[in-house]
């Protein structure tokens, strides 16, 4: 697809009769539906009369935190709260979704490195039990298909927990359910790319624990292997979540998709737009990495017929992004403000705003 700029603005928002929302959250500063809200304000507060577009918002996700809000407001499904287990066995109120016959587990609601103090963090010790429990709650409810979104762990044990904590019930779930990854994570399970030398320094490891943690996923891996006949331990993706891919890989045999991609197809995103005049998107920040599947770049994919945005906090190379087929790319954050002042909240909401009505008008 072909989508190169063509230099022409065409900002007369009067030209417009239906507008889809549909942004990443600025991590650390609004949520998903918040930056919606705002683009959305931005286009109302420009054209305030009875003409303004039908503007459609849509919660995104890549799989990581905010998936189970994106997939349960776009599907209009049910929340279930339960009592489980956080990654250090604490008591926790957690929650999955659940549409139709199938679960949205975000395995951070559990297992989520958030829940963990920062000097309490150590993945020698953090389980992925409660993502267990989750899993067994819905599937006595009935449910029988999973979308699991694999992001923000505090754990490395390789699905260990999660599988203990499901007893010998794993072998029912194995014959009867059907399991789906969101994760943009292509690691495999062991080595220098593995899940415990790539993430878990960032979980509270020092380089003894990472020695440690990989050893003890290529013995998992090794005697799974012998179990079943055949090892994922090198597939895409298994070093996922601290080897909670391999583990979803090798006992449930589930497919692997790129997050973005998963709720875009679950929602159908195609059949959304094909009256649409206009689809913005973005992200915290846009930069080449953009272009290599995160959310915005899977939106343009789908695009068209229709003009698309990128409204992002911030943009390094913004030719790359015109050139890639984005009509327009907007920096919402002004050059000269330093970082901790635009992080603020309800700073960023003023400078989408600002930024959306301001292109609406020229």
């Amino acid at each position: 697809m072909d989508r190169k700029n063509d230099g022409l603005r065409l900002m007369d928002g009067a030209g417009y009769k239906k507008i889809i929302i549909a942004c990443d959250s600025y991590k650390g500063c609004l949520s998903s539906r918040e930056v919606n809200e705002a683009i959305a304000s931005g286009v109302k507060e420009w054209n305030a009369d009875d003409a303004s577009p039908e503007i459609i918002t849509l919660e995104m996700s890549d799989g990581g935190e905010g998936m189970l809000d994106a997939f349960l407001s776009a599907m209009k499904g049910e929340r279930v709260k339960i009592h489980a287990h956080d990654a250090l066995m604490r008591w926790i109120e957690a929650e999955y979704g659940i549409v139709d016959d199938t679960a949205i587990i975000e395995i951070a609601q559990t297992a989520g490195l958030a829940l963990i103090e920062p000097e309490q963090r150590n993945p020698m010790k953090a389980t992925s039990w409660g993502v267990g429990e989750m899993i067994m709650n819905a599937y006595r409810r009935g449910v029988r298909r999973f979308i699991v979104g694999l992001g923000g762990s505090a754990t490395s044990d390789c699905g260990i927990g999660m599988l203990k904590a499901m007893g010998d019930d794993w072998k029912k779930i194995r014959r009867e359910c059907s399991f789906v990854l969101a994760s943009d994570v292509t690691n495999p399970l062991c080595g220098e790319n593995g899940a415990a030398h790539v993430f878990a320094p960032q979980k509270g490891a020092d380089a003894k624990m990472v020695q440690m943690l990989d050893d003890r996923a290529k013995k998992f891996a090794e005697v799974s292997a012998k179990h079943f006949g055949y090892d994922r331990s090198e597939v895409p993706g298994a070093g996922a979540a601290g080897g909670l891919g391999y583990a979803f890989l090798q006992y449930f045999n589930a497919e692997a998709r790129p997050g973005a991609e998963l709720l875009l197809d679950e929602i159908g995103f195609e059949a959304l737009i094909q009256n649409a005049d206009l689809v913005i998107t973005g992200e915290g920040h846009s930069d080449r990495q953009t272009l290599m599947g995160k959310l915005p770049q899977r939106i343009l994919e789908h695009v068209t017929n229709q003009k698309i945005w990128l409204v992002s906090g911030g943009v390094s190379d913004r030719q790359a992004m015109l050139d890639a087929g984005f009509d327009w790319v907007i920096q919402v954050t002004p050059e000269e403000m330093p970082m901790d002042e635009a992080m603020k909240p309800e700073v960023a909401r003023h400078h989408i705003i600002k930024a959306i009505r301001e292109q609406f008008a020229l």
